[in-house]
């Protein structure tokens, strides 16, 4: 078993590195003047299982590139199998055609990455279940919902406590939250008049004097979680806490979360976002390093990775 990082996310690559007590595989990834990637490794993997972590974060489609190149490279070097780890799979909100004549541009990313020569992904939280389908090789899509209600229980210590969930889509999601926390659910009723803008129609369930926790898979330009938010203390929420996977954060997002009614947000470190959050007051990040490296671990000796949840 060999670990090989992609340049998305360093810290996170070195930070599974560590947890395996494993040192990573010695490469050379560098772009030319016209920004071509180029891809060399500087050791022997034949006859290895190779990892290899990339986020396709932004730029989206130069990490994507690049983690074609890599699984090529590897391909070519005689590794015995490639799993991808995408901490954050890039194009998966176009799972869909939601208006005719569009591309369903999840699917092809998924054929682009079998066709370089992955034999396995493994991702976190991807935005839609269906995706796993989208590919013709195993797929192991792990979830954050433990890592949140632990760190809900041990760190913040919340009462009188309601999880709520952005969309009617994140139901499911927020259901999971709310067992391991035992505490009820409400629902926020959102329409999307734009892309990239939401605008919140109703609130389902009683949030008054509660403290809210809106728990989702993607923050964006922050607009749909700061409008939830304000809907939230306008029925009466006592706080407002937010749980995200994958902060993209791209625009004005932090600045809109520092002026918002949010209390804390906590995201993952799926994308590397240290630079745009900060010093931030609100902002908060818990590493998936350790959960990822132990389901990587499973993966490499054929035990179940399923259990991890249980």
């Amino acid at each position: 078993m060999k670990v090989l990082a992609g340049t998305s996310n360093s810290k996170l690559c070195k930070d599974i590195a560590r947890n395996l007590k494993l040192k990573l595989v010695n490469s050379n990834i560098k772009r030319f003047a016209d920004g071509e990637v180029y891809v060399e490794i500087n050791e022997n993997i034949r006859g290895n299982s190779i990892f290899v972590i990339q986020s396709t974060s932004n730029p989206a489609n130069d990490n994507l590139m690049e983690l074609l190149i890599c699984i090529d490279a590897l391909r070519r070097s005689s590794a015995k199998n490639i799993t991808a780890v995408i901490p954050y799979f890039g194009y998966a909100r176009q799972d869909r055609k939601v208006v005719p004549r569009t591309a369903i541009s999840a699917k092809l990313v998924s054929n682009l990455i079998t066709n370089a020569g992955a034999n396995r992904i493994l991702s976190v939280d991807l935005h839609a279940g269906q995706i796993q389908g989208f590919f013709d090789i195993p797929v192991d899509n792990l979830f954050a919902t433990p890592i949140f209600a632990r760190h809900i229980k041990n760190k913040m210590k919340l009462n009188n406590l309601i999880c709520v969930s952005p969309d009617v889509g994140g139901v499911e999601r927020t259901r999971a939250l709310s067992r391991r926390l035992n505490s009820s659910i409400a629902i926020i009723d959102k329409r999307r008049p734009t892309p990239g803008k939401s605008e919140v129609m109703n609130i389902v369930g009683n949030v008054k004097n509660k403290n809210c926790v809106i728990v989702d898979d993607i923050i964006d330009s922050g607009g749909t979680i700061v409008n939830a938010a304000q809907a939230l203390k306008n029925k009466g929420a006592k706080d407002v806490y937010v749980y995200i996977t994958h902060a993209v954060l791209s625009g004005q997002a932090v600045d809109k979360i520092e002026k918002s009614k949010i209390k804390k947000l906590i995201t993952t470190d799926t994308i590397d976002n240290s630079k745009k959050i900060g010093r931030s007051r609100k902002i908060e990040i818990i590493s998936l390093a350790p959960m990822i490296s132990e389901a990587m671990k499973r993966i490499a000796n054929s035990t179940s990775v399923s259990s991890l949840f249980k």
